[in-house]
């Protein structure tokens, strides 16, 4: 490793830990108890969580469903459902165009069968694609709450994409920022070469966060948490399918 690539190294690890620390601060401040409560209420109502982001930010819904120490009662969503559950052509999967659509989301919605009871996470760092906030508008059409995982810095600086004119923290019920700048790059190569983004890094966090969050709900009140166990240790898929028979959810539907 050259000097220069360890400085840069050195430099966005310095990166990520401050947001990570900021993150930290945050959620000791109590600044995700909204987003825990709404999570909550849903799995205690019968609910599941669900988890949307396209791009890089299907990240932050592997973080949230179906993965080893996460809740069981959690289902993602994403785009290829339109082609696997859906008629969208597989062709039509590629690129950047579908994330883009507004036209998709509606469908996607109805392709997910979120339930009255259900609670919806969606990340975007952007905030601004069409898929994203018509998702987040068709959730809220339905009753659902939307919890949003986005970048403050970035979506304030750039236009909606969507007809209605909104970011999609404008129709979340809580919003998360995930600290990530404009851009997501957080550090320059040499002199202007931005690089090493940290949305998913940030995301990944908070996720784990909402996680833990909800998961200590359970055990204060005296009920076992439904998490997760690896599936690669003895007894954790015999745990694990006990857990989905009784909250209905299959990692693999």
């Amino acid at each position: 490793m050259t000097e220069s690539t360890t400085v840069a190294v050195h430099a966005f690890a310095d990166a990520v830990r401050d947001r990570l620390e900021r993150l930290e601060a945050i959620a000791a401040d109590g600044g995700f108890d909204a987003a825990i409560d709404l999570i909550e209420q849903a799995l205690r109502n019968g609910g599941v969580a669900y988890a949307f982001g396209t791009g890089h930010s299907e990240a932050f819904a592997m973080e949230i469903a179906g993965r080893a120490g996460g809740l069981v009662p959690t289902k993602k969503v994403a785009l290829r459902d339109l082609a696997l559950a859906g008629d969208l052509p597989v062709s039509e999967l590629k690129g950047a165009k579908l994330e883009r659509n507004p036209d998709v989301a509606d469908r996607l919605f109805e392709i997910a069968e979120v339930g009255p009871h259900d609670v919806v996470l969606i990340a975007s760092n952007s905030g601004v694609n069409g898929s994203i906030v018509g998702f987040a508008l068709a959730a809220k059409r339905a009753g659902n709450p939307v919890i949003a995982v986005t970048s403050l810095d970035h979506t304030m600086q750039v236009e909606p994409k969507h007809s209605s004119g909104q970011r999609l923290k404008d129709i979340a019920d809580v919003t998360i920022d995930n600290l990530a700048p404009y851009g997501d790059a957080a550090i320059t190569i040499g002199a202007d070469v931005p690089a090493g983004a940290v949305s998913s890094i940030t995301a990944a966090f908070i996720a784990q966060v909402l996680t833990l969050g909800v998961a200590d709900r359970f055990v204060q009140a005296g009920e076992p948490a439904p998490l997760y166990l690896s599936a690669n240790i003895p007894g954790g898929d015999e745990h694990n399918v006990e857990l989905e028979t009784r909250y209905g959810i299959s990692r693999f539907a």
